[in-house]
């Protein structure tokens, strides 16, 4: 995250960590195309050969396909232990032998099974190396069933550090916790640790905890065994939608379960809260901020993607997270970030910030998903421009443009939006508040709210369930909108640079042009000249106007984020 950021933040927030809002890394500048996983090629500075194994499609992960996974844990509070295994449905695209599978120390693999033989394996750092005994045909499908073991790392700060967080709640009981974007779902368990390939069936996740805790996790919840021998018992959660792998999530505690259904534009959608058992009374009232978060998201985003596996909220001992169809909530029934207005306006104090912004993940970055983790831009912006929408939605157009134009504050404009491609790398943090600005504006440069809403409608209709990169969001956006926005995709995501709309007087003419901007950079506008708007397209040469009268006042709409400079 940006120091500058951080310190706002800081400033803003005194009391309280960041969401999944800021689990960011700093970006290098430029771009590349995905590493080939060669240990003889030469990175970036500040990248390391495990960057490259994370962060590109190797040989040994593009020659398999992701079916399905089955995690299976047993969790063992009082040591903090984990004794797990995960068994791994897939399809083989070519013929392959060997596999890259990611799981980070101190977790250690110890057997490796196919078709009731054991497989040889070595590790390298975070990844292990699994051989088959002979090369498997293309065009088939194969299991293996991964068995691991250890004490995974502690999040020291989640959910902005991953790993296992082993809390106590207020009445001293286990409150158990899993996070891991950014750091990657291998902190705890092993799988293909990349956003370009999903399980296409979902995933199975069963965990087993002692009898008197509640585990919880994505989808919807099967069955529960109790094992009197052990003292233990087993919750099995399955999920029938492909999601990527830092949503998965397991939560322990003295969990109870309050069920309701949603009467969305699509039909009845079950809705599940998963609080603490002192926590019912608080969370019945303050809850209500779901139903209305679904609504206003249906409206502008289209179908809540996952209906088949509902929608839960699980409160958790830390700020929260986007979990696929079990979003993590520890807000502290406030609204506002922890009672906070981050746009300093108070339109901020008028939502619940985890729940409306951790929601939208649902559609941005859950839903639709990026390959590459430099891209992250396109579930952050959204899930930032979606705040703006959903208060545009309940309340007025004029409170939402305060609210996104009043969190222009805490941007940076410290390095491009977009992170280096192939090396797990996401961009700057300014792809929260800088990304829904840029979206905001581009609205006001379309000028036609109903075309631009039913580009949101589409984007999430053509990515359903899908993995993209940025390059086909800018494709769609530019045929649906009939507006090429390359070069502006090019200025407010590739460079740190914002653009200057620069002018000077000579009498009643007014002169004005771009700078600080990507060579060919042209945009309409909406200007208010002497009290009178004019929409003007403005392009790196000067645009000649003659006034009636002198020149008293010459305003941009604050809509468009940008500034202006006299010459």
């Amino acid at each position: 995250m940006p120091q500058r950021l951080i310190q706002r933040l800081a400033q803003l927030c005194p009391l309280a960590g960041w969401s999944s809002l800021f689990l960011l890394t700093t970006a290098m500048p430029g771009a590349s195309q995905a590493s080939t996983g060669s240990p003889d090629q030469v990175l970036p500075d500040g990248f390391t050969r495990q960057d490259q194994l994370r962060g590109s499609i190797t040989p040994e992960r593009e020659w398999w396909d992701v079916l399905h996974y089955d995690l299976r844990l047993q969790v063992f509070p009082a040591t903090k232990s984990l004794a797990c295994s995960n068994t791994i449905s897939f399809r083989t695209l070519t013929a392959g032998r060997r596999m890259q599978i990611d799981l980070q120390p101190p977790l250690k693999i110890t057997q490796v099974i196919h078709e009731g033989t054991s497989l040889g394996f070595e590790r390298e750092g975070n990844v292990y190396w699994i051989q088959f005994a002979n090369p498997l045909a293309a065009s088939a499908e194969a299991q293996i069933q991964i068995d691991y073991e250890g004490t995974p790392v502690e999040s020291k700060n989640p959910p902005w550090s991953g790993g296992f967080t082993w809390n106590k709640d207020e009445l001293g009981n286990p409150f158990i916790a899993t996070t891991c974007q950014g750091i990657g779902a291998s902190i705890w368990w092993p799988n293909k640790d990349h956003g370009y390939d999903e399980p296409d069936r979902g995933i199975d996740v069963r965990v087993t905890v002692p009898k008197d805790l509640t585990a919880v996790s994505n989808g919807r919840l099967q069955s529960r065994e109790e094992n009197p021998k052990e003292k233990t018992s087993t919750f099995h959660w399955k999920v029938t939608n492909p999601m990527n792998n830092y949503s998965v999530n397991v939560n322990i505690g003295n969990y109870v379960r309050m069920e309701t259904v949603y009467k969305g534009e699509f039909g009845e959608l079950d809705v599940e809260y998963w609080v603490l058992e002192h926590q019912k009374k608080i969370a019945s009232k303050h809850f209500k901020e779901v139903p209305r978060t679904l609504a206003a998201f249906e409206h502008w985003f289209g179908k809540y993607p996952f209906y088949e596996d509902s929608f839960k909220l699980v409160v958790v001992p830390y700020l929260g997270m986007e979990h696929q169809s079990s979003v993590t909530y520890g807000n502290g029934f406030r609204n506002g970030y922890r009672g906070t207005d981050l746009s300093g306006t108070g339109v901020g104090l008028k939502f619940d910030f985890i729940v409306v912004h951790e929601s939208a993940h649902e559609w941005w970055g859950n839903n639709i998903s990026m390959q590459d983790a430099a891209d992250m831009w396109i579930h952050e912006s959204f899930a930032n421009y979606a705040e703006n929408l959903f208060v545009e939605y309940h309340f007025t157009a004029a409170e939402a443009q305060n609210y996104v134009i009043g969190c222009r504050k805490l941007i940076g404009n410290d390095s491009p939006i977009i992170g280096t491609y192939g090396l797990n790398s996401e961009g700057s943090g300014d792809m929260y508040y800088k990304g829904g600005n840029m979206l905001h504006t581009m609205r006001h440069v379309l000028n036609d709210d109903e075309k631009w809403r039913k580009i949101l409608l589409g984007l999430n209709r053509e990515f359903w369930h899908k993995t993209v990169t940025t390059e086909e969001f800018e494709a769609y956006i530019n045929r649906e909108s009939g507006f090429d926005f390359s070069l502006f995709f090019d200025q407010y995501l590739r460079t740190k640079n914002i653009p200057v709309l620069k002018y000077t007087v000579d009498k009643k003419r007014v002169s004005m042009w771009w700078d600080n901007v990507v060579p060919g950079f042209t945009l309409p506008v909406l200007l208010r000249i002497n009290g009178k708007p004019r929409r003007l397209s403005i392009s790196e040469h000067p645009t000649e106007l003659t006034l009636k009268s002198k020149l008293r006042t010459f305003q941009l709409d604050r809509n468009f984020y940008m500034t202006t400079a006299a010459e």
